[in-house]
Order: structure tokens, then sequence, then C-alpha cells
């Protein structure tokens, strides 16, 4: 008799096994296998020598001593970076939770009743009283997964739950960029504040000279009150930087978490040491690393795995709910010799006709399609954002250089108009129209290497970063 069941039991293993799940096939990036190329890339292809994001760890892609330390104290304390690891934690959980519906459940059941029976309905003819005591253990309705209904569930949850440790990677990257461009924007703020500052004491010493040549005849009025307006102006930005020099700290408390320590904070751009300069790799397929696009793609094969639950529904369900005990009338005879009771009670049931499980399949495989368009547009963004941080970095030296020059050229402009109009050559116009166009000037050369920085950690973010995993010490 066990050799005739044994190719019985051999198939239900074997669909024990099986899942109605569509297999899963990687699909083909919908982006080029090589970056841009172009005038605004040229200078990308000189770093030859250049790691790649992933080679780095952020404590060696920043450099900055002082960033490193804010760096690690946001990835203790950040409350959004706390938020996305207790979200892993609960995934974990809930996969958990999924697989443990594939092992039986064994419950010990206790149990005892008492009721009256009137005569007509006992089997003696006469009103009894009738008791009943029990103790069981067993299985409770336990479902056999012959068609990977249940297995299908839990790949489900398990994807689920690696999208959300990606998240979490993600949220690590963002978190480090974040930190970075607010401690360099900071820097260029303070900067900013302190070039107002000079400017104003430079336009306060102007006026100051004018006032007094207005007073003995040597000026006119109109050349006061044009003096007066660089100096107001001045004022101005000095305060509007001071706001934002504020803002900028409030930002990067937020980001850290607690009170960044004043030694902690720059200067200005020249004391803060740049972050290393890295390459963008020979070929695309790097993006692919990236944690919000493997975020992406587990949550596609999650829904892959949904239509495997979907189409298990159309199969029959086979439960099987078994106990082994002790019975008795009396309350002390539980556990006397005869006293003994078991139950096997194997259930089937079969599907006719349900419209929901039709439903429940074009909606599963209508999810598989959203999620699919939805990991190749995070492809293709993400092959925009690596394109114009690289079309950034081949161009930002040129217009370094280029308004480095104009900063030079336009003081030298300033000190001549300045000279002349001293001499009683030109009018205090000359001299006001320089003034503006040094100011303009120097600010535009802050933002610029502002920008140079910032596109340095921007294009770190865009690659995918490098170990997260632990700090510098």
């Amino acid at each position: 008799m066990i050799r005739n069941s044994l190719p019985i039991i051999l198939t239900f293993i074997f669909l024990a096994g099986c899942t109605l799940g569509p297999k899963y096939t990687k699909p083909q990036a919908p982006i080029p296998v090589d970056w841009p190329t172009g005038a605004a890339y040229r200078e990308t292809k000189t770093a030859t020598g250049a790691p790649t994001a992933p080679e780095l760890k952020w404590w060696e892609f920043f450099t900055d001593e002082r960033l490193q330390k804010i760096i690690e104290t946001a990835l203790d304390n950040n409350r959004d970076l706390r938020l996305a690891a207790l979200n892993v934690e609960r995934a974990r959980a809930f996969y958990g939770i999924q697989r443990a519906e594939l092992l039986p459940t064994l419950n010990v059941v206790g149990s005892g009743s008492k009721e009256r029976v009137p005569y007509d309905l006992s089997e003696t003819g006469k009103a009894m009283t009738r008791e009943r005591y029990s103790v069981d253990l067993g299985i409770l309705s336990w479902e056999i997964d012959f068609f990977g209904r249940i297995r299908s569930l839990k790949d489900r949850a398990l994807e689920e739950y690696l999208a959300t440790e990606q998240a979490r990677r993600g949220t690590q990257i963002l978190l480090v960029s974040a930190v970075a461009n607010t401690y360099l924007t900071l820097t260029a703020d303070r900067e900013h504040l302190k070039l107002s500052e000079s400017t104003l004491e430079t336009q306060e010493a102007a006026y100051n000279l004018i006032r007094r040549r207005y007073e003995v005849g040597l000026a006119s009025e109109l050349d006061l009150r044009r003096a007066q307006t660089q100096v107001d102006s001045a004022r101005g930005d000095m305060a509007r930087f001071t706001q934002l020099v504020a803002q900028d700290e409030n930002a990067l408390n937020l980001l850290v978490g607690s009170s960044v320590p004043s030694e902690f904070l720059p200067v200005d751009l020249d004391s803060v040491s740049p972050p290393k300069e890295i390459s963008p790799g020979m070929s695309s397929e790097v993006l692919l690393r990236r944690p919000d696009i493997m975020a992406a793609e587990h949550q596609l094969k999650a829904a892959n795995a949904f239509i495997g639950a979907a189409r298990a529904a159309f199969f029959p369900r086979i439960s099987l709910t078994t106990a082994v005990g002790t019975a008795s009338q009396e309350l002390s005879g539980l556990f006397k010799s005869g006293s003994g009771t078991w139950s096997f009670i194997p259930q089937m049931v079969m599907p006719i006709f349900d419209a929901r499980t039709w439903a429940a399949l074009k909606a599963s495989k209508a999810d598989r399609e959203i999620t699919l368009a939805q990991y190749e547009k995070a492809i293709q963004t993400a092959f925009r954002e690596v394109a114009d941080a690289l079309a950034v970095q081949g161009t930002v030296d040129v217009q370094l250089s280029a308004q480095q020059s104009l900063v030079n050229a336009v003081a030298e402009t300033y000190r001549l108009s300045n000279a002349r109009y001293t001499k009683g050559i030109d009018s205090y116009l000359g001299v006001l129209d320089a003034q503006r166009s040094l100011y303009a000037a120097q600010q535009g050369l802050i933002a610029l290497r502002l920008a140079s920085l910032t596109n340095r950690v921007t294009l770190y973010k865009v690659l995918g970063g490098g170990d997260l995993a632990s700090g510098p010490s």
C-alpha cells in the first residue's frame, strides 16, 4: 500500500514546492549604455585615474574632517534615518509573519461544558445533566500550500522587505549629501556675508570722503546721493546674508538632529577641504546598483510574485485540522486510562464561480505593469541626473576660470575709475558702475565655487554613493 501511495506523496511534495507565478526576467534598462558626449562633457574624460563612487566610502570621499564629524553625528541622530530603519524592522517582521504561514500552528486547547438535556431529547428518556471536559494538542486549519499561494505571498513579502532595506540605504545617501550640501551652502553664505561686510566698509569710507568733498564744494549732491545708495544697498545685503547664514545653521542642525558645535562650522570656502573628484565609470550599468533603482526592482519582483498568488486562487485550497488529546465526563477523569481521543479532519475548498478571482488576477497583472513603468522611469531619471551632473563637471572649471578673470579685470577697472574720479578727471558715475560690477562679479565667483563643490557631492549621490555601513572610526 505504501508503494502504491508513493507517487501521490511525491506529487504532493512537488506541487508544494512550486508556485504559479510567472518567471521573473530582469527588464532591459531603457537608457544608453554609454554616458552622453559632446562639448559639455569634454572635460569629464580627463579624470581617467579618478575612482568611481562605489569604490569610495563616504568618509573617503569627504576629506574635510569637520564635515566628517558632522555627517557621522547625523547618521546617528537624524530622525528620518531612524524612521527608515524602523520601517525596515517592520517589513522584516511582516515577512516573518508571512513565512510562518507555511508552517502548521500547534495549539493546546482545553475546554469544558455542562448542559441540561430534557427528557424528550435524552437517550435514556429522562432529563439529565451532561458534562464534558477535554484537553487537545493539535493543528487548527493548516493550509497545505500545494499550488504555491502562500509561497507567492511569502516571496512578495520578502521583496517588499528588501525594497524597504534599499530605501533605507537611499535615505542614508540622501542624508549624507544633504548634510554636505547644507554645510557647503552655509560656507558660501558666510563668505557672501564677509564680502558684504567688507563692501559696506568700503562704501561707507567712500561715502564719508564724498560727503567731506561735498561740504567743501568739491563734489555734487548727486555724487553724494549715489554713494549713499551704495551704502544702503550694502547694508541690505549684509542683513540678507546674516539671515541666510542663520537659516543655513538651522537647516544643518535639523539634519544632524542636534546643535552643531561652533568649532565645526566653516569660515569660508578656502577653509573647506573639497570632496574627491570621481569618475562615472565606463558604462551606465552602474546605475542599476543605485538604492532607489534596486528598491524599484524589488517592488517589481513583489508584483510579479503576487500574480502567482492570484493564479493560485483558481485552484483548490486544502487544509488540515488534527488533534490528539483526552476527554471525560468528569474533570478528574481527564488523564485516566482509556480517555484518549484523536481527530483528523482534512478539508478541500474548490472554487466553482467567483468573479472576484478574475478581477484580482487582472489587477495583479496591471499592478506589475505599473511597477515596471515606475522601475523604468527610475532608471531614466537616474540617467538624466548623472548626465546633468556630468555636464556641470565638464564646464564648471571653464566658468570658474572666466569668472576669476572677470573679477580681476573689474577690480582693476574699479581702481582706475576711482583714481580718475579722485583726480577730477571722470564723474562718480564711472566709479559707481565699477563698484556694482565688481561686487556682482565677486558674488558670481563665490556661487560658481559653491556649484563646483556641490556638484561633486551631487555626482557622488546620483551614482549611488559608496559604503555607508560604518564611520571613519
